[in-house]
């Protein structure tokens, strides 16, 4: 199995979450168009829960164990290295069928929850069955962590990214196969047919279990399970201590960021139902900043998301071996990475926002405007994702909780305050939601950076200065997309938006990729030597620097 250094396996793991992300935008266009609005938002109901529990049994498990693989393979403890991945599997396990049949049995009491007295739309029932259907997923995916894991602290970041769009596709067909025939062929109820959809995401994980087995399998040798290493004095009782000790903090941060968007669901749902507006205008608002507008924002989202996937291994064989300067190093070239790839990711999107809308969703008023705003989040989340990965990778728990605490908090104080401020301003009152979540991150994401400064000492002013030069590409860029869109109007027809949003962004990418070449920003970030590697695979071969 081949292994990557810190740059490609960001590049790879981001790759491959990119790649994902667009599938989940993409299939939601036919999906969408077959079950409308009542059916999504049924849908979101149920994702919305199902992502929270999937947190609680393996968001922490695969950084944790790739962290416990790398740091004993830097000591070289190998026996403690392969117990460490059994124990793993182990726990999963246990919290797996646990967490499947808490939500199985109390999932009309979630459903209540949820929906409280709003009547007119989707029923308790509805939602009930709907997250039944959901949780069978419970049992197959957090299965899949340990296995992902333990590659990744090896750095082999290829076959956990591909088994990663083998879930997707997985997925994505039952989604849509499932969709197509319940209402087509057998027309099935709307509350049928949302169950099969959401039972995808289990189909998708036994598809990627077959996979990434089938390969560490053929590779046993390679991984060291042929193996019968010396035993050394590390405990399964220390072991499964530190699994649990680096689990945590992670399952902590996927938690706060799912229960905000949980809480964010419910205190929309009822803000909105005390300002008597419609139960139409409630449902599509509500589930449009918490899951419409959050799936298209996910292609940005990946670019963190990949990252840490390379980030955490790189940071926690530095911390182990004392090497500061690295640590600083990785720390600010994350930081610029996220920036420099994001800043322009948001803003291109939030101006395309009105034809992106309508590829993915159709025609809306209020569809657009809130996707336009909601975009930016994504750019707080990578930047919180980021700082809170490097603190976990040097042990700096407390200051996880506590910035994830703070900021989980600061959201909720201020939600419901900003919607009405929001409607006493004369805007959407639900766009004040969005900027209490924003709010969240950056108070997160500022204790964590003073947190890294007072410690161990980072300094932050090449990324300060990185920055501000990345502004005037953006500028630029912002300038030219406007003026194209004076130009050319924005087409009402969904295929023609597809080839406008092509055209702008194309126009707009290098308008801000040219200037931020001439500037030296691609080079300081990327380094010449990558950054030659990458034009020479775009162009096969015929251009380098």
């Amino acid at each position: 199995m081949k292994k990557s250094g810190f740059l490609e396996g960001t590049i790879i793991a981001t790759l491959a979450i990119i790649i994902t992300k667009i599938m989940g935008m993409l299939y939601v266009i036919p999906f969408y168009a077959m079950v409308g609005e009542r059916g999504s938002a049924l849908y979101a109901y149920a994702y919305n829960i199902y992502i929270i529990f999937l947190d609680i049994s393996s968001a922490g498990l695969p950084i944790a164990i790739s962290k416990i693989i790398k740091e004993y393979n830097t000591l070289k403890l190998y026996d403690a290295k392969m117990r460490a991945y059994k124990i793993g599997k182990r726990i999963i396990t246990i919290l797996s069928i646990s967490i499947f049949t808490i939500l199985f049995i109390f999932a009309k009491n979630i459903a209540s929850l949820i929906l409280g007295d709003l009547s007119g739309g989707n029923t308790i029932e509805d939602v009930t069955f709907v997250i039944r259907s959901v949780s069978f997923a419970i049992l197959v995916v957090p299965y899949l962590s340990v296995s992902k894991g333990f590659l990744q602290g090896h750095n082999i970041i290829n076959v956990s990214s591909i088994s990663q769009v083998l879930e997707q596709i997985g997925r994505i067909m039952v989604i849509l196969g499932g969709s197509y025939i319940a209402i087509n062929i057998f027309h099935l109820s709307l509350r049928t047919t949302i169950g099969i959809a959401v039972f995808g995401a289990c189909a998708g994980g036994i598809i990627a279990i077959v996979y990434i087995l089938s390969k560490m399998q053929k590779n046993k040798s390679e991984l060291g399970f042929n193996e019968k290493f010396k035993k050394d004095k590390i405990t399964n009782k220390e072991i499964s201590k530190k699994i649990v000790t680096y689990a945590i903090p992670f399952i902590i941060i996927a938690i706060a960021a799912s229960i905000n968007n949980f809480m964010d669901m419910v205190m929309i749902l009822r803000t909105l139902e005390n300002m008597g507006l419609k139960t139409t205008t409630i449902e599509f608002a509500t589930t449009a900043i918490t899951t419409w507008s959050a799936k298209i924002s996910m292609i940005v989202n990946s670019v963190a998301l990949g990252m840490t996937t390379s980030l955490i291994p790189t940071i926690v064989e530095a911390y182990t071996l004392k090497k500061w300067d690295e640590v600083n190093n990785k720390v600010n070239k994350a930081l610029q990475f996220i920036l420099i790839i994001c800043i322009p990711m948001c803003v291109g999107l939030s101006l395309l926002s009105k034809s992106v809308w309508n590829v993915f969703y159709g025609y809306s008023t209020l569809g657009p405007t809130i996707f336009s705003i909601h975009i930016f989040v994504s750019l707080f989340f990578n930047l919180f994702t980021i700082t809170s990965s490097t603190l976990q990778g040097l042990n700096k728990f407390s200051t996880v909780y506590k910035s994830t605490i703070t900021g989980f908090i600061t959201n909720m104080i201020l939600n419901i305050p900003l919607m009405y401020l929001f409607k006493y301003l004369g805007f959407a009152p639900y766009l004040g939601a969005i900027f209490a979540t924003a709010s969240g991150y950056i108070v997160a994401f500022i204790i964590a950076l003073k947190t890294l400064k007072k410690d161990h000492k980072l300094d932050y002013n090449d990324t300060i200065k990185t920055f501000f030069k990345i502004l005037l590409p953006t500028t630029a860029m912002i300038i030219i997309v406007i003026f194209v869109k004076i130009l050319i109007p924005v087409p009402i027809n969904k295929i023609f938006n597809i080839f406008y949003i092509a055209f702008v962004s194309i126009i707009g990418a290098i308008t801000y990729l040219v200037i931020s070449y001439k500037m030296g920003l691609l080079q300081h970030v990327f380094g010449n030597v990558y950054l030659n590697k990458i034009i020479k695979k775009l162009t096969l071969g015929k251009l380098s620097i």
